[in-house]
């Protein structure tokens, strides 16, 4: 007699073995190969019993800008950071990074998934500073996928008809406070809302795909072992 499939858990079965974790940061310019990062915020997400999405844990750092980082006036005077500031608590980067995926490592394992995918307004900025970071580091074990991630600016578009931040947040019903904003803790967890929000929403159009697929005979994502990546310390 066969054995039963073993349950997959709510979230690795809501993405396919993906956790998602918003990630913002603050830089000194927009090319990620030379430009200092200068803050990062990672938010979890999390899944409840009904299957809605929530906003989790906050993990949140100030760093310090590599060795000759190029820091250009123009994108210190939006987001307000003085790098060299004698009262900003920042760290090396390495050190940062290694602080935010030892929090994300522990969540993967904690819901059953097997890596991380980047949730970002914009995301494909966060995620070339956040790859040029690894690589500038040397860090071996980061517990993201290399490329593919969740967009909140293309769910928002979709959704509420609006692509910035802001306005999507407005147009959501979300709170928004402009004196915040550009803080890569608080566009961290204005996104995670958003995209809790656009994902709660959708939840009927998950069910009726799920069943869809059960339909067609697809196979439930199956559990597989952890990457080698995202073990613990």
């Amino acid at each position: 007699m066969n054995e039963p499939a073993p349950l997959l858990p709510l979230m690795a079965k809501r993405f396919r073995g993906f956790l998602p974790v918003v990630i913002d940061v603050e830089t000194g310019g927009f090319e990620a190969r030379t430009d200092a990062l200068l803050q990062i915020a990672a938010v979890l997400i999390e899944l409840e019993a009904d299957g809605r999405l929530r906003r989790g844990e906050t993990h949140s750092f100030h760093v310090r800008p590599f060795e000759h980082a190029r820091l250009d006036p123009a994108s210190l005077q939006v987001n307000k950071i003085d790098p060299w500031h004698p009262l900003r608590p920042a760290i090396d980067e390495a050190d940062a990074l290694q602080r935010v995926f030892r929090a994300i490592r522990l969540a993967i394992r904690r819901q059953g998934c097997r890596r991380a995918v980047l949730v970002g307004h914009n995301a494909s900025f966060d995620l070339a500073f956040l790859n040029a970071a690894v690589a500038r580091t040397g860090l071996k074990r980061n517990p993201f996928h290399p490329f593919s991630s969740f967009d909140t600016a293309t769910l928002a578009g979709a959704a509420l008809g609006q692509t910035v931040l802001a306005k999507a947040s407005a147009v959501a019903g979300l709170p928004w406070d402009q004196a915040s904003a550009h803080s890569a803790t608080y566009d961290a967890e204005r996104t995670a809302d958003l995209f809790c929000l656009v994902c709660n929403e959708l939840a009927a159009s998950f069910a009726r795909a799920e069943q869809r697929a059960l339909e067609l005979g697809w196979a439930p994502a199956a559990p597989a072992p952890p990457d080698p990546g995202i073990e613990d310390d």
